[in-house]
């Protein structure tokens, strides 16, 4: 599974940024699973911005409900996840990750695995 991240950038407070993940494969019998953002500063764990279930059901930190909005666009052997970022504040200042699980179903058993994508720089200047 391929994920390929975009989007990244400068903004300034109170401003807007659009992230973009998409993940891509050619396995048999392998379905995308929950996608998401998570964000992680220097020195600091790696912590949940927003994630998305197959069925479109979102789930926000505190942080950032009311402000991001995730969306999920499946198609057979991809799925591509947008963030969008509005209000922006310093705090959102991070490196950003996308992430996305994923199951493989044979006769014989049944095969998760989890991916992550290369992070993207959102910085946001006061």
């Amino acid at each position: 599974v391929q994920l390929q991240a975009s989007g990244g950038g400068l903004a300034q407070a109170g401003g807007s940024l659009t992230l973009t993940c998409k993940a891509s494969h050619s396995v048999l019998n392998l379905e995308i699973h929950d996608m998401g953002w998570y964000r992680q500063l220097p020195g600091r764990q790696r912590e949940m911005v927003a994630t998305i279930t197959r069925g479109g059901i979102k789930y926000y930190s505190d942080s950032v409900k009311g402000r991001f909005i995730i969306s999920r666009d499946n198609s057979k052997n991809s799925v591509t996840v947008n963030l969008e970022m509005n209000r922006l504040a310093p705090e959102d200042t991070a490196v950003y990750y996308c992430h996305a699980e994923t199951e493989r179903v044979t006769n014989i058993a049944s095969y998760q695995n989890d991916y992550w994508g290369q992070g993207t720089l959102v910085t946001v200047s006061s």
